[in-house]
């Protein structure tokens, strides 16, 4: 007969102990209410035996869960890293887990991931949606589980929300390319179903338009996706455009980084002949070969923003919860990839 491993229980740390199955709880839930000999007593019977609490049979007891879920659109992309970051402190110091996953872009993934975080009953999911059609979020609603949304406008009956003034951002780096003197430009952006990705445009419409200039002085360039190699793809198109343009901006810097590396392959010269902006501001902008001038998004204060306001509404304080949507201002970081004679 195959010998079948016996799984430590709490019964097991006590009797190693010499205490109560109480006083092993308290010990683990709540030391501060034990004395500083036993409480050694029974970490040294936990650490001998190897005894690993049971999350689910916690869950079921407290009926609530440690673990929030953060569902991202790309984790290859340093501005969701550094939201899971802002995310993972505040949830780090309320005592509760975060489980990252990434939906790529797809409504298909983003589908799946909702219906896992469901099966393991997380106590609230922060997301930036792939699906805009909304389908795959109403399936998930019944579920009854806290949504708060990052890096996207909810209306105040919907939940809470955290985002950046996008139209802002666009506008942002569409004024400072205009001063600069260029009178077009062209927008280089990841699927236009993205909100993000259309905010930026308005924006950057909206000060061309401030500026006088026409709306065919925006010239647009659309890409699957938004990271280097897309960039590289979109910069190959924009130098069989005529004219070519003297300004680019991006949706974001990881198409930023693909369309400097393929300018410069072909000997086109960032600023003098082409200036480039980027949008996120991520570290690698001001470590590129010619720093990048770019958008700063404040991503951690995003990602710790999200979390605590599903912190709140999964609390002890929940009954008075009222969902919010803060919208934070981006910030133009201007660097040499800009500016003609200082790269």
């Amino acid at each position: 007969m195959a010998h079948v491993a016996h799984t430590v229980g709490i019964k097991d740390v006590a009797r190693q102990a010499g205490v109560s199955i109480g006083t092993v709880s308290n010990v683990i839930n709540r030391p501060d209410m034990v004395a500083r000999e036993t409480r050694e007593r029974v970490q040294a019977a936990i650490t001998a035996l190897g005894y690993v609490r049971s999350e689910s049979a916690r869950q079921l007891r407290a009926g609530r869960s440690r673990i929030i879920a953060l569902l991202v659109l790309d984790m290859a992309n340093p501005f969701f890293v550094d939201v899971a970051a802002g995310a993972e402190r505040a949830a780090r110091k309320a005592g509760l887990g975060v489980m990252l996953c990434n939906s790529a872009q797809s409504p298909a993934e983003e589908s799946d991931y909702l219906s896992l975080f469901a099966e393991q009953q997380v106590r609230g999911v922060m997301i930036t949606p792939a699906d805009l059609t909304g389908g795959t979020l109403a399936r998930f609603r019944p579920r009854g589980i806290p949504l708060v949304f990052v890096d996207r406008v909810l209306g105040s009956a919907e939940g809470c929300s955290v985002s950046v003034d996008d139209v802002a951002g666009g506008a942002l780096a569409a004024r400072h390319l205009v001063e600069q003197g260029h009178e077009g430009l062209v927008y280089i952006s990841g699927p236009m179903f993205l909100t993000q990705c259309q905010d930026r445009r308005t924006g950057a419409l909206r000060a061309l338009r401030e500026a006088g200039l026409p709306e065919s002085a925006l010239r647009h360039i659309e890409t699957e996706r938004m990271d280097v190699a897309a960039g590289r793809d979109a910069a190959a198109r924009l130098l069989g455009m005529s004219p070519r343009p003297t300004a680019v901006f991006c949706a974001n810097d990881l198409l930023a980084l693909g369309v400097f590396q393929a300018l410069y392959n072909a000997g086109v010269a960032v600023p003098d002949d082409i200036a480039l902006v980027g949008y996120d501001d991520i570290e690698f902008a001001a470590a590129a070969a010619v720093p990048l001038t770019s958008v700063r998004q404040p991503a951690r204060q995003m990602g710790r923003t999200a979390a605590e306001m599903l912190i709140e509404e999964t609390g002890e304080e929940a009954a008075a919860h009222e969902h919010r949507q803060v919208v934070l201002a981006p910030e133009l970081v201007v660097r040499a990839s800009t500016l003609p004679g200082r790269a």
